[in-house]
């Protein structure tokens, strides 16, 4: 508040004696005083015209000096309460401090004592805002910063993925693909928003871990060995570990990484995962990824046609992916929104049907 509202104060007391007395020692310190009767009453004040300084008595008809303290610090919390009391009920003036009032006068009391403390009062208030007011500022700063150490983090991570790509011609877009169609696919199944950006960021970093794959084996224009495939596959792990320290707050998005190759009869990897144990995110990715995958052209393959491929994700639906995902997947892609690229397919190692799984 203002300098000119600070000069405002409520008196509450029962006795009107008592309230005349200090309402003129105040207007005489430059106050502008209103008087209430009972707690009730102050209430009603307050609600009409709040002030920054209310002086009550604690014994009082209709509502006590204490409930009256409980509903001030519980709605108007910047307000300097101080409570005034008899002698023998210094323990009950303690108990008021407790509460959240900021000084208490005993009865009879000396008008300089009075004085002294409302302005001693009035200091403390000040100081409990502008902590308040330090503390709220700090606190937006904080929030500032964690939203740029969190674009920070977007930033590196998206510089890993671009950093993959570079690395492997073949692998170039396939990142931002297998997000598109993840996103499309999430839509249809009522994700949320929040869902919905985890998941994206979780697509777009899937396949992170292939940095850790060896270029001979990436580049390779022949068909895998088993002991190159076992090595290529190692890539989810690879990336949940390389991500694992900046995901940590992104449960499901690093569940992508690692479990992307899952499948729902078990028999995925590296965790052999079954059926509801796969979150729908990671099983969203699966499918994007698996599409893409057979679609586009890979040192060792041609990408298959677009129908093919459609089938092959029909085709292993309930074995290989969720049928409620492959068939949001058909209804967000139809075939004449798709790119066509040129037939040809080849079977890995360990994979089903003509399903890539790298």
């Amino acid at each position: 508040m203002d300098g000119t509202a600070v000069q405002q104060c409520l008196i509450v007391d029962d006795e009107p004696r008592l309230r005349t007395l200090l309402a003129r020692l105040l207007t005489g310190e430059g106050f502008t005083c209103r008087e209430a009767a009972s707690g009730a009453d102050a209430i009603a004040a307050m609600e009409q015209h709040p002030v920054p300084l209310v002086i009550s008595d604690v014994r009082m008809p209709v509502m006590d000096g204490v409930t009256l303290l409980r509903e001030i610090v519980r709605r108007w919390p910047g307000t300097a309460v101080i409570v005034v009391t008899a002698n023998a009920d210094v323990e009950g003036a303690v108990a008021c401090l407790q509460l959240g009032a900021l000084d208490y006068i005993a009865k009879p009391f000396q008008l300089q004592d009075v004085r002294a403390r409302v302005f001693q009062a009035l200091d403390k208030r000040r100081l409990i805002l502008e902590n308040r007011s330090y503390q709220e500022q700090l606190e937006q700063r904080v929030r500032a910063q964690a939203r740029r150490i969190g674009e920070l983090f977007l930033e590196g991570v998206q510089a890993l993925a671009v950093a993959l790509e570079a690395k492997d011609a073949y692998l170039r877009g396939h990142s931002t693909r297998v997000a598109e169609y993840a996103v499309a696919m999430a839509h249809r199944l009522g994700m949320s928003d929040d869902e919905i950006d985890t998941l994206a960021l979780g697509a777009h970093l899937h396949d992170i871990g292939k940095i850790g794959v060896r270029e001979e084996v990436l580049h390779k224009p022949a068909r895998l060995t088993d002991e190159e495939y076992a090595h290529i596959m190692e890539h989810p792990v690879i990336g949940a570990r390389i991500l694992a320290p900046l995901l940590k707050d992104q449960p499901i998005a690093l569940a992508i990484v690692r479990s992307h190759h899952e499948r729902l009869d078990g028999s995925g990897l590296p965790d052999h995962l079954r059926g509801d144990q796969i979150p729908m995110a990671v099983r969203i990715t699966s499918v994007a990824d698996a599409f893409d995958a057979m679609t586009s052209a890979r040192p060792y393959r041609s990408g298959l046609l677009v129908e093919r491929a459609l089938n092959e994700l029909r085709t292993g639906r309930g074995v290989q992916f969720d049928a409620d995902v492959v068939n949001a997947f058909v209804d967000a892609f139809p075939e004449s929104q798709l790119p066509i690229p040129t037939p040809h397919g080849f079977r890995l190692p360990g994979a089903s049907a003509e399903v890539p799984t790298v």
